[in-house]
């Protein structure tokens, strides 16, 4: 039975998977988890395209809450309700398995790293030319979850170059390094995976992790960082071959409670990766910089090198510097300089503004539902910068005054949407409507008059989602999330159809030029 597999780990409370109608009960509670929740949270419930199912990683989520989620399913996200296959008492029992450590947690650390690493062609032993003659800034990477590929292409012609396998249950989107001609991928279950666009040819791959959340490149293209859920750890590996460089326990400041880690960015600025943790509240700033310094616990004013501030001297590779939070980040967005950052925690009612050179909350956002703030996008509104996030729970965008962090306007849309996207060259800004009835409606908001000018049913029944622009602007293309779906282009100024390209269950789309030169109108 196929499960989409979009990752809302940064959504689920608990994640369960889809029930077999008409299959056998079985009575114990291994037995029902293998039948109903393994397919999406893995054997032996170490993860899969959703979370691990462990005390561990359970720790905002208490019994009663778990029950409720099993029984009733969870608003916005992929996990139905069993309450009408399973009863009461095999409810608890599944509680109390997934509360049940277990024997020994598998070990995925310096050694086991190691021994997975897999160079298929080795760096520098590939030509430095593209073997097409297509534009490379102007290339998509489509992710087709349906039968784990992915699809490379033209963003001129809009005709795929090439399709290739992936590792099953990709999950964070693709990650170019500056160039564009590499670009990094992230399966759940911990590979991590380099592709080279110019030849089409995979580089090499490394087992990260057991499950794994997300990857991000360095700015200079030098590193990867994976963040993942299970072990509670932060990888650091060579992006010439994905060779280990270290392992970063994330822990708190004592090193006695461990968390997950929510997601891990790149802030090319900053010269570093920042991190929230999913079970500690903190973001972690962690430098990649050739002189990067340890961390400073004394009072210090101002963390910029002109500041005039007096910070140690010796330096430290990867150190991490601990932001602490009034609340857990599940979710979070950058301003265009990566000075600020704008987080949210599941069902807090608010967000969190963070100013990252001085290392402090600086303000509370009056953000209702579950605001996707990972998904937001940016723009000049009457001379002043904004911000507008989907709503993963209502059916709203927010638009956020970033100068004071008031919320200006709330526009109203048919439902909780996902995904959100613009360009700087086009006064438009596209927002799907994920969950629901209305989840085959795209809204076109007019960036200028804040107001939603045209909806769109490309697919009526269908679950339209993911909007990216080709490199100009002058394109947007909008993914069918259906087996038998499809990538449809539009011409992004009168909003007609130019093409559609059959694709099974397209998810993310990926515009090199758009990604490389971080525009405004898209995620990082």
């Amino acid at each position: 039975m196929s499960r989409t597999a979009l990752s809302l780990a940064t959504l689920l409370l608990l994640g369960l998977g889809s029930g077999m109608a008409g299959a056998a009960e079985p009575s114990s509670a291994a037995g029902l988890y293998d039948e109903h929740c393994a397919e999406c949270h893995g054997k032996g419930r170490l993860g899969g395209m959703g979370p691990a199912l462990l005390p561990e990683n359970l720790k905002r989520t208490p019994p009663a809450k778990a029950r409720a989620a099993i029984r009733k399913g969870l608003p916005a996200t992929q996990m139905p309700a069993f309450g009408d296959q399973l009863g009461e008492a095999q409810i608890q029992s599944l509680v109390d398995y997934i509360f049940t450590p277990l024997p020994e947690v598998p070990r995925w650390g310096e050694a086991e790293i190691n021994a997975s690493h897999i160079i298929h062609n080795a760096p520098g032993s590939l030509p430095d030319k593209p073997v097409y003659d297509a534009d490379p800034l102007n290339l998509f990477i489509v992710v087709e979850i349906g039968d784990h590929h992915a699809t490379i292409l033209d963003g001129d012609k809009f005709e795929p170059i090439y399709r290739f396998p992936t590792r099953r249950a990709l999950h964070g989107g693709p990650k170019y390094a500056k160039n564009g001609r590499f670009v990094y991928f992230a399966s759940r279950d911990g590979w991590i995976s380099k592709f080279d666009m110019y030849n089409l040819k995979l580089v090499a791959e490394t087992r990260a992790g057991i499950n794994t959340r997300n990857l991000a490149v360095s700015g200079d293209g030098r590193y990867v960082m994976v963040g993942n859920y299970l072990p509670h750890t932060l990888v650091a590996l060579d992006a010439r071959d994905l060779s280990l460089i270290k392992v970063i326990p994330v822990t708190d400041e004592k090193g006695l409670k461990s968390s997950r880690v929510s997601a891990v960015y790149q802030a090319a600025p900053r010269t570093s990766f920042i991190a929230a943790l999913k079970d500690i509240p903190e973001v972690w700033e962690i430098s990649y910089a050739d002189d990067a310094k340890p961390p400073y616990t004394g009072l210090v004013h101002d963390y910029r090198k002109d500041s005039g501030e007096i910070l140690p001297d010796e330096t430290m590779r990867f150190p991490v510097r601990r932001i602490f939070l009034d609340d857990y980040l599940d979710d979070f967005f950058f301003d265009q300089d990566y000075r600020f950052l704008m987080g949210s925690a599941r069902g807090g009612g608010k967000g969190q503004v963070v100013f990252l050179d001085g290392a402090r909350k600086v303000a509370d956002i009056d953000l209702p539902g579950f605001p996707h703030l990972g998904s937001g996008i940016s723009w000049e509104y009457q001379g002043r910068p904004v911000m507008a996030t989907p709503n993963l729970r209502e059916g709203m965008v927010s638009i956020i005054d970033m100068k004071n962090w008031q919320v200006i306007k709330r526009i109203e849309t048919l439902g909780p949407g996902f995904f959100m996207r613009s360009h700087e060259n086009t006064p438009y800004a596209w927002v799907d409507v994920f969950f629901g009835p209305n989840k085959d409606v795209m809204h076109i908001i007019d960036k200028r008059s804040l107001e939603i000018v045209k909806t769109l049913r490309p697919a009526p029944g269908k679950t339209v989602a993911h909007v990216e622009f080709d490199r100009y602007g002058t394109h947007a293309l909008v993914s069918i999330w259906e087996m038998d779906g499809a990538i449809i282009v539009y011409d992004a100024k009168t909003f007609e159809e130019i093409k559609r390209i059959p694709m099974k269950k397209p998810s993310g789309k990926y515009n090199v030029y758009n990604k490389t030169r971080r525009s405004a109108g898209t995620s990082h």
